[in-house]
């Protein structure tokens, strides 16, 4: 896996110990509230910073100047291969929301993908009522494609019953980025 940087951060690979950076936004509410999983336990951010440590579609987000972890992208290679379609995603520790760092890492992403991997289209999804989510999509110019009605759940609530959401689809391919990058 490449270590990709920008002005402020660099990308990496998880490695076990970023265990506790991950425990500091992981065990958090808000950071999971869209997320398909719940706050997560120091025990869990364990394992999670181990099986992550093993999967590239996951990225370590770190701070060039003290190396803290401060977030993660998600970056993966979506099925058929063929189509060369790549899905981005990203959770951020909520200290450094407002600092424009998941904008930074988001575009790095896109331009590794487009740049290096020869990606065709690259997709992200989000809540509606994830204003900060589809607001940084469009920081990036990536185009709304769909508005989904309750197409997918994560959650399920006190009787087990499936919490169904709504969900945004922002996509953007390679010959639109070059073009908004010349």
């Amino acid at each position: 896996m490449d270590i990709l940087e920008t002005n402020r951060l660099f990308l990496r690979q998880f490695k076990p110990d970023d265990w506790e950076d991950l425990y500091e936004y992981l065990s958090l509410e808000e950071v999971v509230k869209y997320e398909p999983y719940d706050v997560k336990s120091k025990e869990e951010c364990r394992r999670e910073a181990f099986n992550r440590s093993k999967n590239t579609g996951f990225w370590a987000v770190c701070l060039k100047d003290n190396k803290k972890l401060i977030g993660n992208i998600y970056f993966q290679q979506q099925e058929p291969e063929d189509f060369m379609t790549w899905e981005l995603g990203y959770v951020f520790n909520p200290q450094y929301y407002g600092e424009g760092y998941a904008t930074e890492a988001s575009e790095k992403m896109l331009e590794y993908g487009f740049e290096k991997l020869d990606v065709h289209r690259i997709t992200a999804g989000c809540n509606p009522d994830n204003t900060s989510s589809w607001r940084l999509l469009e920081r990036l110019k990536m185009r709304r494609e769909g508005y989904f009605i309750k197409p997918i759940f994560f959650k399920r609530d006190a009787n087990r019953q499936p919490v169904w959401q709504d969900a945004y689809q922002y996509a953007i391919l390679k010959e639109e980025w070059f073009k908004r990058n010349k």
